[in-house]
């Protein structure tokens, strides 16, 4: 593959894009949790939906410009579908894998009570299962959507049913509303043009570059989509609270699945590239269960620093095997 002078530009626009949309997001979603705290918002409502949607904020930007340039036809239909579904996968794979296995090996020993695995790493496994389910024949059609966005909002609804009060990283108070939502606002229309101007960018490179557009998701988007994430767990170790950060790592889990492909699949609908279904949603939901079912009967509840470390090898298995199973897709 030969470097241009066009492809590093192409590269150069693309990174200033990425790096636009993750922080744009980032400031967007303190601005909106200033909010929530002057206004006195149920912090379990905060921490369910500001907290889980606003960590995935660049995913599901990134999902609703694609699928907003696919109906247009400025977007091509197969290769952005690819490109964001690869990002989607990506970034939650890095997540449940990369960053928890940051987190535990960082903290030392991490305990799974009986209630978090029932209301939200259960519902993680079972979000999975779901996408894979509707996506195994190589379609998201816009029923399909409407199924994953109704699963959200069933979850949410029982979760809210029966919610506890429990730690959550909070901004101070707005001290100014009024400025606050407009910074919120304009934050957040810099998510959305930065996601427009990284999915042109990537169609354009993708003629040059030898990977698929599911690969440059994964290993672009889907990297740089968990940023935020990142920081999360960063500041919980330094708080020593690790299960704040684990909550917010597994309903990202939860939203971008259910969420993002399920607002792309009912605004446009989307083409399935086999590796997300043969290689990117079966490795999560065989890790995680996995994972599950060790720590639940193994370690009486308690992930510790060696099964950290598997999960950070797990990572990299992920992203290798997807490599030689799967380069052009």
């Amino acid at each position: 593959m030969a470097v241009t002078e066009a492809l590093l530009t192409q590269l150069s626009v693309g990174a200033v894009a990425l790096y636009t949309m993750v922080t744009a997001a980032s400031r967007a979603i303190d601005r909106v949790l200033a909010l929530a705290e002057y206004y006195d918002v149920d912090e379990v409502l905060v921490g369910m939906t500001v907290l889980a949607v606003g960590t995935s904020l660049p995913e599901l930007s990134a999902h609703v410009v694609a699928s907003l340039g696919i109906v247009s036809g400025v977007l091509d239909y197969e290769v952005t579908s690819a490109v964001v579904l690869g990002g989607n996968t990506g970034s939650s794979t890095v997540q449940q894998l990369l960053l928890v296995g940051i987190l535990v090996v960082g903290y030392g020993r991490v305990h799974l009570s009986r209630a978090f695995v029932r209301e939200s790493y259960l519902p993680m496994l079972g979000a999975i299962a779901a996408t894979l389910a509707l996506a195994w024949d190589g379609t998201l059609s816009r029923l399909d959507g409407a199924v994953l966005l109704a699963l959200y909002l069933a979850y949410v609804a029982v979760r809210f049913t029966h919610r506890r009060q429990s730690p959550t990283l909070r901004e101070r108070p707005s001290t100014n509303p009024r400025r606050d939502a407009l910074l919120a606002a304009v934050f957040l229309a810099l998510v959305l043009l930065a996601a427009s101007l990284l999915l042109s960018v990537v169609e354009a490179a993708l003629a040059t570059l030898t990977l698929g557009g599911s690969m440059v998701g994964v290993v672009t988007l889907g990297v740089a989509a968990a940023l935020p994430e990142l920081t999360t767990v960063m500041d919980a170790l330094r708080r020593r609270s690790p299960n704040v950060a684990l909550g917010t790592l597994i309903g990202s889990n939860i939203v971008n699945p259910l969420v993002g492909i399920g607002l792309g699949g009912v605004v446009s609908t989307y083409y399935v590239p086999p590796a997300v279904v043969l290689w990117d949603l079966p490795f999560k939901l065989l890790v995680g269960g996995g994972l599950l079912g060790w720590v639940l009967y193994r370690r009486d509840g308690a992930i510790t620093r060696t099964e950290g470390a598997y999960l950070l090898g797990f990572y990299f298995l992920f992203v290798a095997g997807r490599l030689l199973l799967f380069p052009g897709q």
